[in-house]
């Protein structure tokens, strides 16, 4: 399924109600019915298609955070048996324990710096997506706004006539 921007699909909303036919001596306007309803389909579908993708990209770092974890845990115990086969050889035992340290903590800050990249990753799309939402949501009001304006704009202007 092609996916539509959101911004793209408001922007269409806003082109189709100033294209409307205004009623006269009203703040009424008339608008193509099923081009209306066409576009507030696709908000529908898009919206759950953005909110999918933000879970996806949340899976998705929990799955890289796992296997970070399980990778670190996969060098700890390789760390443990090298660090066992080395206490059994008495000339190296005191190698033997600062080795397995250094893989230990190598195994730990290499799991970390898995960690913050899954993290700075969602972080940065979850950002953009925040974006977007805020943008969308910007547009709306702005939209909703401009026709309360107009509408009081006409209102006042009738008033003004008078009958």
């Amino acid at each position: 399924m092609i996916t539509i921007d959101i911004l793209e699909l408001v922007d269409r909303l806003e082109a189709l109600l100033n294209g409307g036919w205004r009623v006269p001596f009203t703040v009424k306007t008339v608008v193509d019915e099923s081009g209306f309803f066409d576009i507030i389909d696709q908000l529908r579908v898009s919206i759950p298609q953005e909110m999918q993708q933000a879970k996806e990209l949340l899976q998705n770092r929990e799955r890289i955070s796992a296997a970070a974890a399980e990778d670190a845990q996969h060098i700890v115990e390789e760390a443990r048996g090298k660090a066992a086969r080395l206490l059994d050889e008495h000339e190296i035992v005191a190698a033997a324990r600062s080795e397995a340290q250094s893989i230990k903590a190598q195994a730990q800050l290499e799991a970390e710096g898995v960690r913050k990249g899954a993290d700075d990753y969602a972080m940065s799309i979850l950002s953009e997506l925040e974006t977007r939402l805020a943008s969308l949501l910007r547009t709306a009001s702005n939209g909703l706004a401009s026709l309360k304006r107009r509408r009081e704009k006409m209102v006042s202007d009738n008033l003004e006539e008078g009958p």
